[in-house]
């Protein structure tokens, strides 16, 4: 079997957690499958969790990603944890606004602001 690599940075910010994708284009189920079950471990791991998900290297991102976003989003909520988004390329928000997304995720332009806000939640 081989080991699969990994599709995210985990990052420790201090009270925040911070998850930077790796890969420019989430679009294969696979991956998609794979970075779920890696926040959904991480989210399970850590109830109450403060979790930043940084899309600073990502420009593309199917309708299946999206879904998997807003399990992620209802798990977190469930274990009274904090879901932000930020760094989202200008094409990827546009989705985000056309599917009113952008109403049920708390997205900043930037990881630190993003970061800093957590303090104010």
């Amino acid at each position: 079997m081989t080991e699969e690599a990994p599709r995210l940075t985990i990052n420790d910010k201090g009270a925040v957690t911070e998850a930077v994708f790796l890969d420019r284009k989430i679009l294969d189920e696979g991956n998609i499958q794979q970075i779920g079950d890696e926040l959904t471990g991480l989210v399970q791991n850590n109830p109450g969790i403060r979790l930043l998900l940084n899309f600073g290297r990502v420009d593309h991102l199917s309708s299946a990603a999206l879904g998997m976003l807003i399990t992620l989003n209802k798990r977190v909520a469930e274990q009274q944890g904090l879901l932000k988004l930020s760094d989202i390329h200008p094409k990827i928000y546009e989705v985000f606004v056309i599917t009113k997304l952008n109403k049920l995720f708390d997205i900043h332009d930037h990881a630190t602001e993003a970061i800093a806000s957590f303090a104010q939640a």
